[in-house]
């Protein structure tokens, strides 16, 4: 990895000098303080205007008052002028218009093509291609949004299925053996938190932050059963920012959650400049409605239960606590929606939205006046979870 990384150093020379974008330097600095709860827009199944979908979503879940925003950041095949996804949020019309949206957060699934080449091990070339996307994406970010008060969080979708794509039974486990595989996976994400790291030495920059995560999926196999995941092999090779848990496995019992959030957090290497924080966040958490013909849950149990996983969320101290979804991605085989939704295919806004949107109205209400920081951002979470009650 050594000399791999002295080819980092020369990529990070030649690629330092990523333009700047004047829309995005024209904007006013965002005052609005982290408010956890947060949605994602990813893959949805319809929508409701002539708008390209990922600014549609983006002005809705604006609309509805929250201060972070998720999406994927995928660069096209076949397109003329975009090769990196440092084009894509220079160039592409629905990119630039959602960054230049007032969202504090923004938490991406950075695809840079590289994703899956690691699956045999992660051979120098790919390295230095992946590198040099993720490092000038981050040199842009760092440059274009200057002095915004933006904060841009760089990640990748649930990494134990992609460890693991014959699943979580025992069988699974196989892979898991696999050296390559697990080195390739941990080379990867070594690489892109490099990259990230590089880019901020680097670049001039204030008020401004580029972060890199890694999310899990199925790490209550390791603390439980002391099986192989990317939580226990994996996370503590790395010296990552950010953890996104994509809390399915454990989002129905609240105390087995935090039990998960605190291994999590235990997993991570020191890092000074997040001394003190938590590091670990709800990345997908939610409810079917009904699938393969059965309900599974009412509108209303489906908020009842979301409160649940946001009170143990904003009780551990989760940055971020975020919900899937805005729009339903996923479709029986008769095509009927299986309600991971804020707003159903109709557009009937459902109650957890209006959970969502009265939280904002009364969060940012309750930081009128108040300089956001951690005694204050404390204070924020133990009158939210009075709201929750």
């Amino acid at each position: 990895m050594n000399r791999l990384l002295q080819q980092m150093t020369i990529v990070a020379l030649a690629t330092g000098s990523a333009p700047v974008l004047p829309c995005a330097l024209a904007q006013g600095k965002i005052t609005t303080p982290n408010l956890v709860l947060g949605v994602q827009a990813i893959g949805g199944k319809y929508q409701f205007t002539e708008e390209p979908a990922l600014v549609e979503t983006a002005e809705v879940v604006a609309e509805l008052g929250a201060s972070s925003f998720k999406f994927a950041l995928r660069v096209p095949k076949g397109h003329a002028e975009i090769h990196s996804v440092a084009d894509l949020v220079r160039k592409d019309p629905s990119y630039l218009r959602v960054l230049g949206m007032p969202f504090r957060d923004f938490l991406m699934w950075v695809d840079a093509r590289e994703e899956g080449a690691w699956a045999k091990g992660l051979d120098p070339e790919q390295a230095v291609r992946e590198y040099r996307q993720v490092y000038e994406l981050s040199v842009h970010l760092l440059k274009a949004f200057d002095g915004t008060g933006k904060r841009f969080y760089l990640g990748h979708w649930e990494g134990d299925n992609m460890l693991r794509p014959d699943g979580i039974g025992k069988a699974g486990d196989a892979a898991m053996s696999d050296d390559a595989r697990v080195r390739g996976f941990t080379d990867w994400l070594k690489i892109r938190q490099q990259a990230v790291d590089d880019a901020k030495r680097d670049t001039p920059h204030h008020d401004v932050e580029v972060w890199h995560y890694t999310e899990v999926n199925h790490p209550t196999i390791s603390l439980l059963e002391n099986r192989p995941s990317l939580a226990n092999t994996v996370l503590p090779q790395v010296d990552i920012d950010f953890v996104s848990y994509s809390a399915y496995d454990s989002q129905s019992d609240p105390e087995r959650l935090k039990r998960v959030l605190d291994y999590l957090q235990s997993q991570l290497k020191a890092k000074p400049a997040l001394e003190g924080r938590r590091r670990v966040f709800i990345g997908e958490y939610g409810f079917w409605v009904r699938k393969d013909g059965e309900v599974k849950n009412s509108p209303e149990e489906q908020k009842s239960r979301s409160l649940t996983v946001i009170r143990a969320g904003l009780e551990w101290g989760c940055p971020f606590i975020l919900y899937w979804q805005l729009y339903n991605n996923e479709l029986d085989a008769d095509g009927t929606h299986r309600g991971f939704w804020m707003i159903d295919d109709q557009g009937v806004k459902q109650p957890i939205y209006e959970t969502h949107r009265s939280f904002y109205a009364r969060a940012r209400q309750w930081y009128e006046g108040k300089t956001p920081g951690p005694e204050v951002d404390e204070a924020f979470r133990h009158a939210a979870l009075e709201w929750i009650e």
